[in-house]
C-alpha cells in the first residue's frame, strides 16, 4: 500500500495515518512553500493517538478515496500531533476558538498559504448530522470562498490572527505585589472563585463534563492548611472532590489510575484516555491531601496511581514515564475493554464474590454507556461498612471476597485486546511525573518510587537537557521510526528544573540543585521577556515563526498542566530561597506581577498562579534535616513529621553528613555551627528567623507551629 510523508514521521499519531490517501504534510517550510507556489489553501488537522473522535474522522473521511480526491485537488494537507507541537496546537485551539466559540480534537483549520486561519471547527461528519455541516460541503465551500471572496478570506484571517495575538498575549500589569496583604488578598479571591464554582453534591467543579484541576485542589489543600476566611470551605471541597473522583468511574477502580475526565457531573462515565500529565498531578494531590487530612483513603488512591504508572505508563528497564493510554481498541467501541456486563461478570466470579461486588461496583443489567446499555463502568456508589452488614458478612470476610473479585475481573480484563500505550517519553510530562514519583515516595515511605524517580530524570536529563537547551522529546514511541529533534518549550524548561530541585530535596545530592541552577539560567536567557516581564512559551531565538506561530505566546492558564508562567515564576522562588540570588526573585515577582490585574477574572484556571503568589507574598518556611552518623531512623522519623500538612511555601531538605560540605550559597549560611554526630536534627527557619534546632517529635512539632 502506497505511503504519504507521514511515512517518515517519528509521531505515533502521524504515522497511523500514513496508509491515508491524503496527500499529509508534517508542519513544516515544505507544506507552506508548496501553498504559496501553488496558491491554495492548507487544510490543517490536529489530533493526537489517544483522540477518539480524531479516528473517527481519520475513518470517515481521510481514509475516503472520493473525499480524498477533493482535498487533495483543492488543499495542501497539513497533520500535526498536538502533543509534539504544543506551540502549534495552542494558537490554531485560539483561532478556532475565536472563529467557533469552541475548541478541541480534532481541530480542523482552513489556512491562507501564509498560514493564517480563515475558518475552522473541530469534528466534521461525512454527511449533515448532529447540527454539524459535513465535511464534504465545508470543504467545497472553503475552496470556494478561497477562489472567489479572497478579500474577504484576507480580512478574516486578519481578524484571527489579532485575535490569537490578543488572547495569547496577556497583559493586566500590578505594582503592588511586594505588599503581602495584596497579594493574600489576590490569593484569597482565586480561592473564592475556585470555591464558588465547587459541587457539593458531587465534587469537582461545575457541571458535566467535569476535569480534575489539580493545580486547584492543591490550591484548596494549601488554604485548607492555613486559618483564613476559606479554611472550612477549602478543607471540604479538597476532601469531597478528592473522595468522588477516587469513587467513581473517573477512576479506573481495577487497574488504577485516572482517566482524563467525566462526561456527567457525578464522575461515573468518562473519557476512557488515560494521560500521564493528569495522573502525576493527581497523584501529588491525593499525596499532599494526605499529608493535611491524613485520610487513609487519600494514601490508597496515590499508591494506585503508582501501581497503575508501574504497570503500564512506564519503561521499567531504561526509566521514564509514557505518554498516554489510549480509550478505546478500535472505532466500533467506546470504553469496552473498561467496562463490564452483568452476564461477564457473573462468569468471572463466585457467586459469593458477584454477589458483593455488584452492589459495590454497581454492575447491573442496566449499565452506563449509551452506545451498549448493557455495559457498566465500575463505580463505587456505597462504602463496604453497611454493604457487609446488609449481606450478613464480617468486614474481614467482606473485604477478602472483594479483594477476590478484583483480582479475578482485573485478570479476565488483561485478556482482552489492550488500548494502545503511546511510549513517546516528552521532556517535560516525565519531569511532572518525576517530581510526583519523589513526593509520593518521600511521603508515603516507598524508596521504591523515588529510586525510579531518579533514574527516570537522570535519563531525561542525559537526552534532552544538551548544549544548554532542553528538548521537547526524550524518546519516541517507535524506535525504528526517524527521531527529528523538536526543540523544548517552556514548559518542558520549567518543569525538568523543577524535578531537579525536588530530586535535591529529597537526596540533599547537590548535583541535582546544580542542573536546576543551570536550566533556570538557560529559562532566563532564552524565553524571558526583558521588556515587559513573563516568559514566552517557545525560544525568543527560534528560527522562522511558521503560520500563527508568529504570534507571541505567555501562557497564563492551566489548560490542562500548570501554565509556564506562573510555574516558572515558582521554580525561580525556589532557587531564590536557595541561592539568595534576586536575579531569580526579581523575575518571577516580574512575572506575577505581569498578570496580576487580570488573573482573577482566570478562576479556577489560574490555581498555578495562585500557589506561585503563596511562595512570593508568604515567607519561605524551611525545614532542614541534618543527618549524622547512624542516625538515618532518626531523620526519617524527623522527615515524616516534617512533611505532614501540605504548604506551598514549606520545603523539606533531608541532608546526610556527607553532603554537608557542597550546599547551596544561602541554605549554607544558615548551617554554620550546627553539629550532629549523631542522630539527627531539624532546623526550621521562615523568612529570616530559625527555630532553635529540634532533636525530638515534640520540639519539631512546636517550631512547625511557630514557624507556619
Amino acid at each position: 500500500m502506497p505511503h504519504n510523508a507521514l511515512a517518515s514521521a517519528a509521531s505515533s499519531y502521524l504515522r497511523s495515518a500514513m496508509h491515508q490517501p491524503i496527500h499529509w504534510h508534517q508542519w513544516g517550510e515544505e507544506a507552506f512553500t508548496k501553498a504559496q507556489e501553488q496558491d491554495k489553501p492548507i487544510l490543517l488537522d490536529i489530533g493526537a493517538v489517544w483522540c477518539h473522535w480524531c479516528h473517527v474522522m481519520d475513518r470517515e473521511s481521510y481514509e475516503d478515496p472520493a473525499l480524498a480526491e477533493l482535498i487533495n485537488r483543492e488543499y495542501i494537507t497539513i497533520k500535526v500531533d498536538r502533543d509534539e507541537r504544543p506551540d502549534v496546537d495552542t494558537r490554531y485551539q485560539a483561532a478556532v476558538q475565536a472563529i467557533s466559540g469552541q475548541g478541541g480534537w480534532p481541530l480542523t483549520a482552513f489556512l491562507t498559504p501564509q498560514g493564517h486561519p480563515f475558518f475552522g471547527g473541530t469534528y466534521f461528519p461525512p454527511t449533515e448530522r448532529m447540527g454539524r455541516p459535513s465535511f464534504r460541503r465545508v470543504l467545497e465551500t472553503m475552496a470556494d470562498a478561497f477562489r472567489h471572496k479572497r478579500e474577504d478570506v484576507n480580512d478574516s484571517a486578519g481578524s484571527v490572527m489579532q485575535a490569537i495575538e490578543y488572547n495569547e498575549a496577556f497583559a493586566g500589569g500590578a505594582t503592588d505585589l511586594q505588599n503581602s496583604s495584596a497579594g493574600i488578598a489576590l490569593i484569597d479571591k482565586l480561592v473564592a472563585s475556585a470555591l464558588q464554582s465547587y459541587d457539593p453534591r458531587h465534587g469537582g467543579f461545575g457541571s458535566q463534563p467535569k476535569f480534575p484541576h489539580p493545580a486547584a485542589l492543591d490550591m484548596l489543600i494549601d488554604a485548607a492548611s492555613r486559618s483564613g476566611p476559606n479554611h472550612a470551605k477549602a478543607a471540604e471541597a479538597a476532601q469531597g472532590t478528592l473522595h468522588k473522583m477516587f469513587r467513581g468511574g473517573v477512576y479506573d477502580q481495577l487497574a488504577g489510575g485516572f482517566h482524563r475526565y467525566s462526561v456527567d457531573e457525578r464522575w461515573v462515565v468518562p473519557h476512557f484516555e488515560k494521560m500521564s500529565y493528569d495522573n502525576s498531578e493527581l497523584l501529588r494531590s491525593y499525596v499532599h491531601g494526605f499529608q493535611t487530612f491524613v485520610d487513609p483513603e487519600f494514601a490508597r488512591a496515590a499508591t494506585d496511581i503508582l501501581r497503575w504508572m508501574d504497570e503500564w505508563l512506564s519503561d521499567r528497564e531504561q526509566g521514564g514515564f509514557y505518554a498516554s493510554q489510549d480509550a478505546d481498541i478500535s472505532l466500533d467501541d467506546d470504553g469496552d475493554y473498561f467496562t463490564w456486563t452483568r452476564a461477564e461478570a457473573e462468569a468471572v466470579l463466585t457467586p459469593e464474590e458477584f454477589a458483593i461486588a455488584a452492589p459495590y461496583f454497581d454492575i447491573g443489567t442496566v449499565g452506563d454507556m449509551h452506545h451498549d446499555p448493557a455495559r457498566n463502568v465500575l463505580f463505587r456508589p456505597v462504602d463496604l461498612a453497611p454493604l457487609a452488614n446488609e449481606l450478613n458478612l464480617s468486614r474481614e470476610e467482606a473485604e477478602r471476597l472483594l479483594a477476590s473479585a478484583k483480582q479475578k475481573l482485573y485478570a479476565t480484563r488483561l485478556e482482552r485486546p489492550t488500548p494502545f500505550v503511546d511510549k513517546t517519553l516528552y521532556t517535560g510530562w516525565n519531569s511532572m511525573a518525576i517530581r510526583a514519583y519523589l513526593e509520593a515516595g518521600r511521603a508515603l515511605q516507598r524508596p521504591e518510587a523515588v529510586a525510579f524517580g531518579l533514574r527516570s530524570l537522570q535519563r531525561v536529563l542525559s537526552v534532552a537537557w544538551r548544549n544548554g537547551q532542553v528538548g521537547h522529546v526524550v524518546a519516541w514511541g517507535d524506535p525504528q521510526a526517524p527521531a527529528p529533534d523538536v526543540p523544548g518549550n517552556l514548559e518542558d524548561a520549567v518543569f525538568l528544573a523543577d524535578a531537579c530541585l525536588t530530586a535535591f530535596e529529597v537526596t540533599g545530592d547537590t548535583n541535582w540543585f546544580r542542573s536546576a541552577k543551570e536550566i533556570a539560567d538557560s529559562l532566563l536567557a532564552r524565553f524571558s521577556d526583558t521588556e515587559k516581564g513573563g516568559f514566552f512559551d517557545t525560544d525568543i531565538a527560534g528560527g522562522t515563526a511558521l503560520g500563527a506561530l508568529s504570534a507571541r505566546r505567555k501562557p497564563l492558564q492551566d489548560a490542562p498542566t500548570p501554565a509556564g508562567n506562573p510555574a516558572a515564576a515558582a521554580l525561580l522562588l525556589r532557587l531564590a530561597t536557595l541561592t539568595g540570588d534576586e536575579v531569580y526573585r526579581s523575575a518571577a515577582e516580574r512575572t506575577l506581577e505581569c498578570f496580576a490585574g487580570i488573573v482573577e477574572h482566570f478562576g479556577l484556571y489560574a490555581a498555578t498562579f495562585g500557589l506561585a503568589l503563596g511562595l512570593l507574598v508568604r515567607p519561605a518556611v524551611q525545614v532542614v534535616i541534618l543527618e549524622g552518623e547512624q542516625g538515618a531512623s532518626a531523620a526519617r522519623e524527623l522527615e515524616a513529621i516534617a512533611l505532614a500538612r501540605y504548604a506551598v511555601n514549606k520545603t523539606v531538605l533531608r541532608i546526610p553528613a556527607s553532603r554537608r560540605a557542597d550546599l547551596p550559597p544561602a541554605l549554607a549560611e544558615t548551617l554554620p555551627g550546627i553539629e550532629v554526630a549523631t542522630g539527627a536534627v531539624a532546623l526550621v527557619c521562615s523568612g529570616n528567623t530559625c527555630q532553635p534546632p529540634a532533636r525530638s517529635a515534640e520540639d519539631l512539632i512546636a517550631a512547625l507551629a511557630a514557624a507556619l
